[in-house]
């Protein structure tokens, strides 16, 4: 029995399944625009990139809860902003009562000077 190889042909095959994987890898990277496609292809540059993503993620929650206060901030100001608008609308109404007591006085001490001087002429 005699067995054929052809060594050519074998390596060509090789050859063959390895430029045509190389080529998808690269159609990969090249259809979807990133450098890195899975950590096979830089598995470095992928735990930079996550380290880098991780520091992003840190850096936006904090901008967050800064909002977050920021908002509570305004919130507590806007109430004692209320509440003072509240006390100078009562010290208003107290203001204008005031007003309205002291010209009632000023109208009964004139009423009273003129009864009072009505009552001293009549006694002359």
């Amino acid at each position: 029995m005699r067995i054929n190889h052809n060594i050519a042909a074998l390596n060509t095959l090789n050859r063959l399944s390895a430029n045509n994987g190389a080529s998808q890898k690269n159609m990969e990277k090249l259809s979807s625009g990133l450098k890195i496609n899975r950590a096979g292809d830089d598995a470095a540059g992928l735990a930079i990139s996550e380290k880098k993503m991780r520091g992003q993620i840190r850096g936006l929650e904090m901008a967050s809860k800064n909002a977050q206060d920021g908002i509570s901030l305004i919130q507590t100001a806007e109430g004692a902003l209320t509440e003072t608008h509240s006390i100078l609308q009562r010290v208003r109404e107290l203001v204008v009562q005031a007003e309205t007591l002291v010209h009632k006085i000023k109208v009964l001490t004139f009423n009273l000077s003129k009864m009072r001087l009505k009552l001293y002429n009549k006694k002359k």
